[in-house]
Order: structure tokens, then C-alpha cells, then sequence
């Protein structure tokens, strides 16, 4: 299973956050990462981002990135989307 916190940032102000899981059987890492990026996505009323080489970098190494205007055709009205995995095994 795989559970997605998100994040939108406005002026070092978390906004709006939501924790989405993802548990697709058969499914792929990424099916379930992309699962859980659309669930966010649509809770919070945006557009799709896009991947940039430098945030799939970023998420292979921290399992966090965070996504900017350059993630994205429309103008948004934050300063950042941030998605961040969250461990299950840790308590």
C-alpha cells in the first residue's frame, strides 16, 4: 500500500493538505504513485503537474518533491505543490 501526503503552499502557509493511499492489486509503484498524484490532484482542484527530470530525482532519493509554476500550463495561485510518501512502517 501507498499513502501520498499533499501539500499546497502559499507564502510558507501550508494551505490545504490531504493524505491519500493507494492499494491497486496487481498494480505497478508508479501506477499507484500515479493513483494517488490524481486523487490528490482532484481534491484540491488542480491540474495534473508535470514530472520534470530534477522531481523524479528528487522523489527517487527523499521520497518527496515538490512542484512549481514550471510544473504547470495553468497559472497557479501557490507557491508549491509538495507530495511527500509516507512510511507505513514506522510508527
Amino acid at each position: 500500500m501507498l499513502k501520498i501526503w499533499g501539500r499546497i503552499v502559499k507564502n510558507n502557509r501550508t494551505i490545504k493538505d490531504y493524505v491519500v493511499t493507494s492499494n491497486i492489486e496487481g498494480a505497478s509503484y508508479q501506477d499507484n504513485l500515479k493513483a494517488c498524484i490524481l486523487e490528490l490532484c482532484n481534491l484540491m482542484d488542480l491540474s495534473k503537474p508535470y514530472w520534470l527530470p530534477s522531481n523524479l530525482e528528487e522523489y527517487n532519493k527523499r521520497g518527496k518533491t515538490i512542484f512549481n509554476q514550471d510544473n504547470f500550463i495553468e497559472e497557479i495561485e501557490f507557491d508549491r505543490f509538495i507530495i511527500e510518501e509516507l512510511d507505513l512502517d514506522k510508527k
